[in-house]
């Protein structure tokens, strides 16, 4: 069967004439003309009762119209799954530092031949993030996706990296001998954490963590980069900021900044990966069971309560 046909015959059908047919698919009246011909012939049935006010579907018409809608959904399906197969993989990592970039780069070093297009979209919202891998502009992305989150079907999550987090400190900072730390050890400190935006998942993140613990998460200031907060760091007696254990940071040697765990409860941080169910992109089924094969944080651990 056409389906070029087809699909003539679902634009008269909704347009309710020929010309606005034509109109709607770049072609001429007497194509449209042809093309439902053809497929009348084919049927051996009419599709149409033609009058001079139009067309309207005939009783074999009804019939057939929820069955051609079907034909040209599979037809646009099985195209776009072989379009699937040369396209690179797109994931949304939200920051090239953090645990889900590093994960993806394991992955990649495990399948060198699956092509990537990586993507940052720290600064997105969770629902505009579900939105773009509904819609196929992203094959998956991390997100906070709390146990009173409702995904729209056929949207897939799995909390797969909890990111611990660690102090970061310079040479001149109290704590910095410390070979571990507990929250409450960090109740008569500064955490420094520039330009957060409190209404974010991180800004939710680390204000319930400051709420609850009693330590002072300090969002003042302009944030001007991973560069400069390094060099304040290096440079003070007073400042710290956390830093999730599988992000990657590099620093001068003559900075000599130490990452202390935390620990008894160690705050993490709960990635889960979201994805389309019918995504039939080849490498998306090996990055999810890559992820799930990921071991789990040993120890206890804290995450906000709303999450």
């Amino acid at each position: 069967m056409d389906i070029e046909a087809v699909r003539t015959f679902v634009a008269v059908a909704d347009g309710g004439r020929f010309q606005a047919a034509a109109d709607d698919l770049g072609v001429t009246q007497q194509a449209v003309s042809k093309r439902v011909a053809t497929l009348e012939r084919s049927l051996g049935v009419p599709l149409f009762v033609r009058s001079g006010r139009g067309v309207h579907l005939s009783a074999h018409g009804r019939s057939f119209l929820p069955h051609a809608r079907e034909l040209l959904r599979v037809a646009t399906h099985a195209i776009g799954s072989l379009r699937q197969a040369h396209r690179a993989f797109r994931v949304d990592v939200l920051n090239t530092r953090i645990a889900p970039a590093t994960a993806l780069h394991a992955f990649h070093q495990m399948h060198p031949d699956v092509e990537l297009d990586i993507v940052t979209r720290a600064d997105v919202s969770t629902d505009a993030a579900v939105s773009a891998v509904m819609e196929g502009s992203l094959d998956a992305t991390f997100r906070v996706i709390g146990a009173a989150c409702r995904l729209p079907s056929p949207i897939h999550a799995a909390r797969v990296i909890d990111e611990r987090h660690q102090l970061l400190v310079g040479p001149k900072h109290p704590l910095v001998g410390a070979t571990s730390l507990t929250l409450a050890d960090l109740g008569a400190h500064r955490v420094w954490m520039p330009g957060l935006r409190s209404d974010t998942d991180w800004g939710v993140y680390y204000r319930e963590l400051s709420s609850t613990f009693g330590i002072r998460v300090d969002t003042i200031g302009p944030g001007f980069g991973d560069d400069v907060l390094l060099e304040e760091l290096a440079g003070s007696g007073e400042l710290a900021t956390l830093i999730g254990a599988g992000s990657r940071y590099l620093w001068p040697e003559s900075y000599d900044l130490r990452r202390i765990p935390i620990v008894d409860p160690a705050p993490v941080y709960p990635h889960s990966v979201v994805w389309r169910g019918d995504n039939e992109h080849p490498a998306l089924t090996a990055f999810i069971d890559y992820l799930r094969g990921l071991p789990a944080t040993a120890g206890r651990i804290w995450v906000p309560g709303t999450w």
